[in-house]
Parts: structure tokens; C-alpha cells; sequence
């Protein structure tokens, strides 16, 4: 055998066998350097997931991501009856997932009770389609339009709804409803 340096091996790094980061790890084996020549090493210590320190995979800026954004006027024009349901349904609607970059498909529905107010259907689909490249939490799309649609409408209730195509295998269903529990309001 050629001859042997005594060292530790460490996470595919060869460490000098008096090296502070190796002390006191457990008995020696022989490994083989890339060029073959031996290496007299102690323990391995793999370094999992528990040993990293943990970061947050969402972040504050994430969660707001979206919801300072500069969106259309939905405009509405006079109600003329009382007592009725408004439906409407995008089934094309689309944003971007503000972690990932990726697309989010889904179809959002309004429903609402006019008071003096109607939506103006084409501007709500501008409206809606402003979403196109935003980076939003799907959740958070479904309350924005909810508080827009009051906002401009300010029907006898709402409620919004987006059925969220899977991704990874998971669908998303988020529905906002208006007025609001007071105990919900977190804005």
C-alpha cells in the first residue's frame, strides 16, 4: 500500500487529522482518493436537512406579494330592480405564484345582490385579466377581487370564488364572502 495520510473525512473533504472541526469523531477507515491513493480517514458525518439551519420557504414579502398592485376601475352602471342574484363566472383566469414563478389557471365566480350598482362586464374582465402576470397568492386574489367588487359595486352581499386548477397534484377552492365577520377582518 502506498503510503497513508492520516486524515478525516468529512462531507467529501479531507480534513488534517488535528483539524478543530474533526475532534472527536469515531474510528478510522480507508478511503480512496479520486487519484486511488489511500486515505486513512475516520467517520463520515452526512449532513441531512436537521442538521441545516431551517429557512422560511414563504416569506412576509410572499404573502403580501400582489396586494399593493395598481389595478383597473371596475365600473358599474345603475341597478334598476331589487331582490336579484348576479352570477358571473371567468373560467380563464390566470395569475403567477409569487414563490415559483409558475402559472396559476383557475376559474374565479362572483356572485352578488345588487343594490344601486351593477358591474360593468367588460371592465371586470380587464379587471380580472390584470392578474395575468401578477405574482399573488391564489388566496389572496380571491380576497382582493371580493373587496374590489365591493368597493365599486357596494352590493347587499358578495362572495367571490376561485376554484384553482391542481398543481403538484393539490387543487386550491378559496371562497371570500362580504360583509365579513368582524372577527375575520384582517386588513
Amino acid at each position: 500500500m502506498e503510503a497513508c495520510h492520516r486524515s478525516r473525512l468529512i462531507v467529501g473533504h479531507i480534513l488534517p487529522k488535528e483539524s478543530p472541526v474533526t475532534s472527536g469523531l469515531g474510528p478510522t477507515f480507508v478511503n480512496h482518493q479520486a487519484n486511488g491513493a489511500p486515505v486513512l480517514a475516520t467517520s463520515i458525518r452526512l449532513i441531512t436537512m436537521a442538521d441545516m439551519p431551517k429557512q422560511p420557504r414563504y416569506t412576509p414579502e410572499h404573502a403580501k406579494a400582489g396586494l399593493d398592485a395598481k389595478f383597473p376601475e371596475i365600473e358599474t352602471w345603475p341597478n334598476q330592480f331589487p331582490g336579484y342574484e348576479v352570477l358571473i363566472e371567468d373560467p380563464e383566469f390566470t395569475s403567477v405564484c409569487p414563490k415559483t414563478g409558475l402559472p396559476d389557471f383557475g376559474v374565479i365566480t362572483v356572485r352578488y345582490m345588487p343594490k344601486k350598482h351593477c358591474l360593468e362586464l367588460k371592465s371586470l374582465k380587464e379587471y380580472l385579466q390584470s392578474y395575468r402576470n401578477l405574482g399573488i397568492f391564489q388566496e389572496n386574489i380571491v380576497n382582493r377581487v371580493l373587496e374590489d367588487v365591493v368597493r365599486w359595486a357596494r352590493p347587499v352581499w358578495a362572495e367571490v370564488k376561485g376554484d384553482f386548477r391542481p398543481r403538484g397534484g393539490i387543487s386550491t377552492v378559496v371562497v371570500a364572502r362580504w360583509p365579513r365577520p368582524k372577527a375575520s377582518r384582517a386588513r
